[in-house]
């Protein structure tokens, strides 16, 4: 059985962690195998939204941390390391269609990497966030650190990174961790995500771009580009003449 698996329904992708066992514990092999992943699928047109979720009542209690000694025991290793993990996360907040991470159970550490970097969190009453470094004598990395910033502020931030607390799904939405708490998180996710998918992928694309580059403290030099070619772009004709005709787009994408 796969540790991450991929399933297309209509234009909904979802990405599923799937060690149970270990709690959905990410392995090197993961980090890289979710960059792979979300490279593909935002490659693919035909999908329009994006859910990430762990099998079996977790999302993911983080780094397998029984690999370290193997993958991660010097400096030089972590380093090498720290770039597969930015890598997922950057792949996943980079995919012009919109992810919803849906968290039940333990969202820990790197759990929490994979989490922030998706557009939205859709948790269960069971989940539970926290980053336990300061517990493991690590520094969280900086593209993790700045999102995390970004959602919750600074002195949370500093409150979250500091104590490694376990932060209950209620006060996780309380203190921004979560954008949407309900006994049924899956079923709503997959609810909003086939209402983006009816939306202009261009438009998404375009606001993702602009919101996630301007968040990370980076230029967003692609931005003129991306409103040139949605400007000039069949959909923005297709748009203009539903609005005409008083009738529903029907977006492409291009």
């Amino acid at each position: 059985m796969a540790d991450i698996e991929c399933a297309v329904e209509g234009r909904v992708a979802t990405v599923t962690l799937n060690r149970p066992a270990m709690r959905n514990a990410m392995t090197l092999s993961m980090w890289k195998g979710i960059a792979e992943i979300f490279k593909q699928l935002g490659e693919n047109r035909e999908v329009r939204a994006i859910i990430f979720t762990g099998a079996d009542g977790n999302f993911s209690v983080g780094a397998d941390v029984s690999e370290f000694a193997a993958v991660r025991s010097s400096a030089r290793d972590s380093a090498d390391y720290e770039v597969a993990v930015d890598a997922s996360s950057d792949a996943i907040a980079g995919v012009p269609q919109p992810v919803i991470a849906v968290v039940e159970g333990y969202c820990l550490g790197g759990g929490c990497h994979l989490s922030m970097a998706c557009d939205f969190r859709f948790a269960d009453p069971t989940a539970q966030f926290g980053i336990p470094s300061a517990n493991l004598s690590i520094i969280y990395g900086v593209r993790s650190t700045k999102r995390l910033l970004g959602l919750v502020g600074l002195t949370k931030a500093k409150r979250i990174l500091y104590a490694a607390e376990r932060i209950a799904a209620s006060d996780a939405m309380h203190v921004g961790l979560v954008d949407h708490l309900g006994a049924d998180a899956k079923g709503d996710a997959r609810t909003f995500a086939e209402q983006m998918a009816e939306k202009a992928p261009l438009s998404i694309a375009g606001a993702k771009y602009i919101l996630n580059q301007t968040a990370m403290g980076e230029s967003g030099s692609l931005a003129q580009a991306m409103i040139d070619h949605a400007s000039d772009s069949e959909d923005y004709r297709e748009a203009r003449q539903a609005f005409a005709a008083k009738r529903l787009p029907r977006f492409k994408g291009h």
